[in-house]
């Protein structure tokens, strides 16, 4: 983890791309039964988060998805795609493509940057 508050955590996806994951602190199964609050904050973390990426990475393409039949609490995937990674255009779940050729700037200082913002 690298981000918490009262509201919401932001965790790290291990993967050849970078990938964040925003859950709700309480245990909610679906987005409708958040308060507005927490609504909100996670709204305003997806934001942050896709604006730092595209800054930072400048990727082809940023994703967000929300699944949760596996882990049925709420949380959303921010992902920075590239035409170099395994499955692009495929989601991350999908079929791989290729062997990945991508090359990433640190993912560390990107991390550190980035709490900075979600901290403001």
């Amino acid at each position: 983890m690298i981000y918490e508050n009262s509201l919401i955590k932001v965790e790290i996806e291990k993967s050849e791309i970078p990938w964040l994951k925003i859950f709700t602190q309480k245990e909610l199964k679906e987005f409708s039964e958040c308060n507005q609050e927490t609504k909100m904050e996670i709204l305003r973390a997806l934001d942050i988060i896709e604006k730092e990426m595209i800054s930072y990475f400048n990727p082809e393409k940023i994703n967000i998805a929300s699944f949760g039949n596996y882990v049925p609490h709420v949380h959303f995937h921010v992902m920075a795609r590239f035409k170099e990674d395994s499955y692009f255009p495929e989601s991350m779940w999908g079929k791989k493509q290729r062997e990945s050729t991508i090359e990433l700037p640190s993912l560390n200082k990107f991390y550190k940057h980035l709490v900075k913002k979600l901290e403001n």
